[in-house]
């Protein structure tokens, strides 16, 4: 086989690299300069935008190491069996590619993958060799995240979590049956430790005196995330929403990403043959969110079916089948209650305390706030504002659904 071009290495691995959602892309427009007429670019191979916990959209450098991998996940693309383009990138390429990338004003930072190459640890520590080369000889700065291989030793994990500023180990699937099944070489209780040991990691990295309360965690100082795939076995979004739940509880996760599974290449016989709704996944999140910051528990996500409704966002379908907890009065009710307004955010419902002390909340005043008056309407009463018999029509989830259309003949 003939050697590869850098640029034909980039293209393959950060075309790899799009199935971990971890690194969630924006949804800008490409604009590129490789045609001579502009400078900087927002697109092409290997960049990806993501966002940091103030909201500000970081450009970051996307890839594998390497899609050569020796194990054979069922699900994934890059497996051992499948006949997909092969390419490597040395530690000294990534190292060089980072920093070029970032003089040039592309990226903000690094996203780092790989497939596991004769071992996990030989992996790991070639990974954290180039977080290592970044941070010790290029005094690089920017934003790095690794995602780490559970199965490597612990002094290469320590290590990596000294040099990335967030690490991420992928559950992949929703229950311990289902990785097994689909990723026999993993082992879902290695996963759960080497989470375990990175949140101990960042609690020891805290320890000292702090003027300003909780001192910074050192190690990993942007937290650990994680990745399940939605859609390749038969769990319910209730299922992988109490994975989800046990693993902030447990693990202290920044994030828990949902990643829609994608039919691959010569897909294993035991792999559905079409993908889920996008819209689930969409839905997992609106879920994910009602659990960290809304104050819901996951039983009372999902219904009796234990799946999202696809039509309406949850706190709507939840407020719909709870009709007897609304009208919510904005002026006496508690913030808990507020919060399960469809239709407030928490930052709408934190204006709306803070203008109740200054005297009587009006319906008018709501929309300067940031809520969603179209949503929040059935189920709320204000100054000037009486939801009237709206609770009460049968029509009322139609309000929320999506439209029906026209079916094309041709």
């Amino acid at each position: 086989m003939a050697k590869r071009t850098l640029a034909e290495k980039l293209s393959i691995l950060s075309d790899a690299a799009k199935y971990d959602a971890s690194c969630a892309s924006s949804g800008g427009d490409r604009r590129d300069a490789r045609d001579g007429k502009g400078l900087g670019s927002s697109g092409g191979s290997g960049i990806c935008h993501a966002y940091a916990p103030d909201g500000r959209c970081i450009s970051l450098l996307k890839i594998l190491m390497t899609n050569f991998c020796i194990y054979d996940c069922a699900y994934c693309i890059n497996r051992a069996s499948s006949r997909v383009e092969r390419a490597r990138f040395s530690v000294e390429e990534v190292v060089n590619l980072t920093v070029e990338f970032y003089r040039r004003n592309y990226i903000e930072g690094l996203f780092l993958s790989s497939g596991i190459i004769r071992s996990p640890d030989d992996t790991m520590a070639d990974m954290v060799r180039i977080a290592r080369t970044l941070r010790e000889q290029e005094r690089f700065r920017g934003y790095i995240h690794l995602k780490t291989i559970p199965a490597a030793s612990q002094e290469l994990l320590d290590e990596a979590g000294r040099w990335a500023d967030r690490l991420s180990i992928n559950v992949e699937m929703p229950t311990e049956r289902s990785l097994s099944e689909y990723a026999p070489e993993k082992s879902a209780s290695g996963i759960r430790k080497a989470m375990a040991d990175v949140r101990l990691r960042r609690e020891a990295s805290r320890e000292g005196p702090s003027h300003r309360g909780k001192r910074p965690a050192r190690f990993a100082p942007a937290g650990q995330s994680t990745q399940v795939i939605v859609g390749a076995d038969a769990s319910s979004d209730r299922t992988i929403l109490t994975q989800s739940s046990t693993l902030y509880a447990s693990y202290g996760l920044s994030r828990v990403y949902y990643s829609a599974f994608s039919p691959i290449p010569d897909p294993a016989k035991a792999l559905p043959l079409k993908p889920p709704p996008l819209v689930r996944e969409h839905r997992l999140y609106q879920a994910d969110w009602l659990l960290r910051f809304y104050g819901f528990g996951v039983e009372e996500i999902g219904g009796a079916s234990g799946m999202l409704d696809l039509e309406v966002d949850p706190k709507t379908a939840w407020a719909l089948e709870h009709r007897e907890r609304f009208p919510v009065d904005v002026n006496r009710a508690s913030r808990e209650e507020l919060l399960r307004v469809p239709g407030f955010g928490t930052k709408t419902v934190g204006r709306l305390l803070s203008a109740r002390r200054r005297g009587l909340v009006r319906y008018e005043h709501l929309k300067a706030m940031g809520a969603v008056m179209k949503k929040a309407q059935p189920f709320i009463s204000a100054g000037g504002w009486s939801p009237r018999g709206l609770l009460d029509d049968a029509r009322l989830r139609a309000r929320f659904a999506p439209q029906p259309e026209q079916m094309a003949l041709f």
